[in-house]
């Protein structure tokens, strides 16, 4: 049953992630028939991911047979190739969890406006979890508004990260950034699904988020759900564009200020020549042009370095968040969906 309280596209994107999260569910109850393939050292893909994948595509080119997809298994190759809605989509954010039977994974669901996230939906199928966010209207879990943490020492934070897994990886720069932050900051934590890990931020469950070598479909859905709740995301050096990056760094407000000059010194983008390169690739971006942009962002940009951009931001004072007690989750809640007129 769909929300009239909800944006009309929102409601898809959450029957698509349902649909979807039944297919991982089902298929997590037989892990070892699931078959796996690989599609680089350490890097996997399964028959669920492109399953799920298929439910995702079905379900939003059903109610927008007009939008662009952008997906990881599949890529740019359904819907639309020149709309200004463009769905990006992690079928299976966690494979690697998924296969072990180690329950951290989760459906990743974003549409980009010319360019610029306004819907998110970011859904856990095993504990039943729901992060959505509209553009302007704040970010929920399960229906209830989330915010940020509220906490602004670093010393008193749980920060979740990724480790590196890939061959060509820079493991030593790693390595060095967990020596800079794990004397600083009261945990360090590594789930494995980086868009659950910044739904986490969002929901104050973790104060802060970094990772390296994460594609547009890893963070996009997540990005939303941050700022809606009143966090601050962007790359190493604090510059808020940075989906095309390849790193991420999120948190609470005054958290995020203390980290980045941390981490800004690991960007690819430390230098002064850098930066302005970076800003001025931005500025040169046609806006009627983004959302073919983060077509080849994601498609040749894969083969090219990780990348990072410009200037810190300075730290805001910190958001005054409710008091948030997590939410009991109970699978017998009736999912949200919604059936939109087709455009």
């Amino acid at each position: 049953m769909s929300s009239p309280n909800l944006h009309p596209m929102l409601n898809v994107a959450i029957k698509a992630a349902r649909a979807a999260g039944a297919i991982i569910n089902r298929a997590a109850l037989d892990i070892e028939a699931v078959r796996v393939s690989q599609k680089q050292v350490n890097d996997f893909v399964t028959e669920v991911d492109h399953a799920s994948e298929q439910a995702i595509i079905e379900t939003l080119l059903t109610a927008y047979p007009g939008h662009g997809i952008l997906a990881e298994e599949s890529g740019s190759q359904h819907g639309a190739k020149d709309s200004d809605y463009v769905w990006i989509i992690d079928p299976l954010d966690g494979t690697t969890n998924f296969i072990h039977g180690f329950p951290v994974y989760c459906v990743s669901i974003a549409l980009a406006v010319r360019g610029k996230i306004e819907q998110a939906v970011v859904y856990d199928p095993t504990r039943n979890d729901l992060f959505t966010a509209t553009k302007g209207r704040g970010a929920f879990m399960n229906e209830r508004r989330i915010r940020v943490s509220k906490r602004t020492r670093l010393a008193e934070c749980l920060i979740s990260t990724g480790f590196p897994f890939r061959t060509g990886d820079n493991f030593k720069q790693y390595l060095a950034i967990m020596a800079d932050l794990m004397p600083r900051a009261a945990g360090l934590r590594r789930p494995g699904a980086a868009a659950l890990d910044l739904a986490y931020v969002a929901a104050g469950f973790s104060d802060a988020f970094f990772e390296t070598g994460l594609n547009i479909w890893d963070v996009a859905a997540g990005s939303l759900l941050v700022t809606e709740a009143g966090g601050l995301i962007g790359n190493f050096t604090g510059e808020p564009d940075f989906l095309d990056q390849r790193e991420c760094l999120a948190g609470a407000p005054r958290v995020y200020g203390q980290i980045v000059p941390l981490l800004s010194k690991y960007s690819k983008f430390a230098g002064v020549d850098d930066k302005l390169r970076a800003s001025d690739r931005i500025r040169a971006v046609d806006p009627a042009r983004a959302n073919a942009d983060l077509y080849a962002r994601s498609t040749v940009g894969l083969a090219e370095e990780k990348s990072g951009e410009a200037s810190a931001a300075p730290a805001e004072a910190a958001p005054q968040p409710r008091k948030l007690t997590r939410i009991r989750r109970d699978a017998s809640a009736a999912p949200a969906e919604g059936d939109a007129p087709a455009e």
